[in-house]
């Protein structure tokens, strides 16, 4: 089975997204896709098999528990497959990125200044609330 065909399935996905956090027993992993999915706890274990043989999770026992965690093999191979792909979306994060860092960077310099020095920097007309200009800046 190809890896997107496996990550096709919302019930999958949602098992490696909980998986994502470490390891997990299988009736953790169960009480929660049953909850929101409302699919049995057998159905639950068919699709972590199919996880198991596609090569997305491995299982230990511990005790009475088995105990499933991510393979990131198969992961680094569905996201391989994107490689092509990534022009079409890379530049617009690239873009995302650069104006978060931005207005963290000017949020940040905001919060070091002083009142004092906000007001200074932002004269106001305290009669009318209003900004007065800068007499250097161009109309």
């Amino acid at each position: 089975m190809h890896a997107l065909d496996v990550l096709g399935d919302p019930v999958r996905r949602r098992l490696l997204e909980l998986l994502a956090d470490g390891e997990r027993p299988s009736g953790e992993l169960a009480e929660v896709v049953t909850r929101e999915f409302g699919i049995s706890h057998p159905a639950v274990s068919q699709h972590l098999r199919v996880l198991r043989e596609a090569g997305f999770a491995v299982v230990r026992p511990e005790g009475t528990r088995r105990l499933y965690a991510i393979d990131p093999a198969p992961l680094q191979a569905a996201a391989a497959w994107f490689d092509p792909f990534r022009r079409f979306w890379q530049p617009k994060l690239d873009a995302l990125g650069t104006e978060l860092a931005r207005g963290r960077r000017q949020r940040r310099i905001a919060e070091q200044q002083t009142p004092q020095q906000a007001s200074h920097d932002n004269p106001v007309d305290e009669a009318s609330d209003d900004p007065i200009p800068d007499e250097h800046e161009e109309n």
